[in-house]
């Protein structure tokens, strides 16, 4: 069975600390609900990362103020073995197989993103959110995948 993963992006997890938009509040609650009942394991809310994006996400709100920041969403889904971790080697084992120098040429996102594109691309729903354009266009357009990207939670059916 597939795991509710998503893929957020640090421009996005930054409206965490203080969300006046419901829908991040909703988006939170999602991530945040727990139940150790086994009947709803399969509706529980995953959160796909990197190290490096996890590295982004610290460097962020390290000094944001307690409450419902991603450190601390990161730091229950710990507890909770809801962090789904990509490695650096299935990363690098990724991009060995798929970004040939043809695909390399048509990227047009910056180079930290592009170590993110296979975070997006190894998870088992290919959803992510996202502001950055260009990260967004090389989502889209990879070969052989097919990725729901959007740039509001309202837009992307994650709790489906």
């Amino acid at each position: 069975m597939l795991k509710k993963d998503i893929f957020i992006d640090n421009n996005i997890a930054k409206n965490f600390s203080n969300p006046i938009d419901p829908e991040y509040k909703k988006l939170i609650k999602w991530l945040m609900e727990f139940s150790s009942d086994s009947q709803s394991q399969h509706n529980h809310a995953y959160l796909v990362v990197s190290k490096k994006l996890l590295v982004e996400y610290y460097r962020t709100m390290g000094h944001a103020a307690l409450g419902n920041n991603i450190t601390v969403i990161i730091n229950l889904l710990t507890q909770q073995g809801r962090l789904v971790q990509i490695s650096n080697e299935q990363i690098k084992e990724f991009k060995q197989k798929h970004f040939t120098k043809k695909v390399e040429r048509q990227l047009v996102s910056n180079k930290e993103d592009r170590e993110h594109i296979p975070v997006v691309l190894l998870s088992d729903r290919k959803y992510a959110l996202t502001l950055d354009e260009k990260f967004t266009t090389d989502l889209i357009n990879f070969p052989s995948f097919t990725v729901t990207v959007e740039k509001k939670p309202a837009d992307i059916p994650y709790s489906k």
